[in-house]
């Protein structure tokens, strides 16, 4: 018997095929069961592989997770530069919520949650047959909250969907929707009753009771956006849990959780794991630098020209915050060897102006060097010499700031000071401390600390900044705080559509 049992990964298609009528899920297997099986804790840890591995895809535009919450905020932008980074107008549709029902994002997205749920339901729905060892009840609490945690993403996404935990369905089957305050109380229920069977380790990689911990305080945060119903002292009670009485605590400096070799950050809770060569799917700098900008790295690959900061977002730090130049490119570069970059079309020295004139730059309207060289450029995440195209840097969903911020933000709402805990935060970065701290300040503060971690979309819709305008972006309704589910899928469930 081959000593790991693969559960093999669904096709996109055969994933949304529970979208529409369907029989029996067949559950395929690269290998037989032997009788015994799981016969160690090393098989049995193994089970959960394949659910932890769709998370892979969100990073990238695989998944469009991480482009979607940052794209259409008011921090980064896609902007169009003359003849390049239209791509039928998907990053300018994004960033001023002009999307729809087909658009790539929208589509992209919704395939890599459900691609999450249905693993993990997969996986769950083998380990219920298996003899129930303590082991295998431990290991099927670890998937049941990481199946939460990507249904979390679907319903802070989509709303209201499909609530499905298991992937066998006997004769035609077309789920319905499910109210998000229904899955939210499930998922809350479900995590909970789940934290005494979770390992108590840091380990980022896997749904510990620290990440249990962490999902359950994002959701009660939400919890009013979600259901209507604020619950911010059972938020607060979970990031104590993590400020407390934890193994993390606060890097000394504002760098060190995004190195390249980020794996013990000492205030990461759970991430995804990259790998230049092995695990790949982590490209920002590929999408952000400027063309010329492997001659800084020494890259052996030529970056893209894209991404950029908004304009109104670099202006919220401060020249002497330390995060400033720890997660912005702008002003004049250099070659690795420090000798000036001759821009290849303006043929004068690179020169990044951080401030972007515009979110669509058509040729003939602005200069080459307007087009070619604006806007601020994103290193949050290092930059390496040699850097390939897929960075090693893991990527942190759940890391300690952001629950500083969070407990920050929930006395605040709750009528009591939050200076304590945003405070460690702004005195790491170098500026001066606060003394009755605001709830807009603590946006703002979110917004520098939290910079491209995935937050920001979520951020400005609990504080109430989403439907307002900003840069390029025109005021809207409540009709855009999720995203609509794809006509795709529809077409295949008209249930989806009701």
């Amino acid at each position: 018997m081959n000593k790991y049992i693969v559960i093999k990964l669904i096709s996109i298609v055969f994933v949304f095929g529970l979208f529409s009528k369907c029989t029996k899920i067949e559950e395929n297997l690269y290998d037989h069961l032997g009788a015994n099986y799981p016969e160690n804790d090393a098989q049995i840890a193994n089970l959960s592989v394949n659910a932890y591995k769709e998370m892979q895809s969100f990073i990238d535009d695989n998944g469009w997770w991480f482009l979607a919450q940052e794209i259409s905020s008011d921090e980064m932008c896609g902007p169009t530069r003359a003849s390049d980074w239209f791509d039928g107008g998907k990053w300018l549709d994004m960033h001023q919520h002009n999307w729809s029902n087909d658009n790539e994002g929208v589509n992209r997205m919704w395939s890599a949650f459900w691609g999450g749920i249905t693993v993990s339901n997969q996986t769950l729905d083998l380990m219920r047959k298996l003899d129930q060892s303590e082991a295998i009840k431990l290991k099927m609490a670890e998937v049941e909250t990481l199946r939460s945690f990507y249904y979390y993403l679907l319903i802070d996404n989509y709303g209201d969907v499909p609530y499905l935990t298991t992937a066998e369905f006997a004769g035609d089957f077309a789920p319905t929707k499910v109210d998000r305050e229904i899955i939210f109380d499930s998922l809350v229920n479900t995590v909970e009753r789940n934290l005494p069977f979770l390992k108590a380790k840091n380990n980022k990689l896997m749904a510990t009771r620290y990440m249990g911990f962490a999902l359950l305080a994002k959701l009660y945060l939400n919890s009013e956006v979600y259901t209507g119903m604020p619950q911010w002292e059972k938020s607060g009670q979970y990031c104590d849990s993590l400020i407390i009485n934890s193994p993390y605590v606060l890097a000394n400096d504002v760098k060190s959780p995004f190195v390249t070799e980020n794996e013990n950050s000492v205030e990461t809770i759970f991430s995804i794991s990259f790998d230049e060569d092995n695990a790949q799917g982590f490209r920002l700098h590929m999408r952000t630098l400027h063309y010329q900008h492997n001659l800084t790295f020494d890259m052996p690959v030529g970056p893209w020209n894209g991404f950029a900061v908004v304009p109104t977002h670099f202006d919220t730090y401060e020249d002497v915050d330390l995060r400033k130049d720890a997660h912005f490119i702008y002003g004049p570069q250099y070659a690795v060897d420090g000798s000036d970059i001759i821009e290849s079309i303006t043929l004068v020295p690179l020169n990044i102006d951080p401030y972007l004139p515009a979110l669509y730059m058509a040729e003939g309207e602005y200069t080459p060097a307007q087009i070619r060289t604006t806007g601020a450029r994103i290193r949050k995440y290092e930059i390496k010499k040699g850097a390939k195209e897929n960075l090693s840097n893991d990527f942190p969903l759940f890391r300690l700031s952001d629950f500083y911020l969070m407990k920050a933000e929930v006395e605040i709402r709750l009528g009591r000071s939050g200076d304590e805990w945003v405070n460690p935060i702004r005195e790491r970065a170098g500026v001066t401390a606060y003394s009755g701290c605001t709830l807009n300040q603590l946006f703002e503060e979110r917004g520098r600390e939290m910079f491209v971690e995935g937050h920001r979309r979520q951020d400005q819709i609990r504080f109430g900044k989403w439907e307002q305008s900003w840069w390029e972006k025109e005021a809207h309704g409540p009709e855009k705080n999720t995203f609509p589910i794809p006509q795709w899928a529809i077409d295949g469930n008209p249930n989806l559509g009701n």
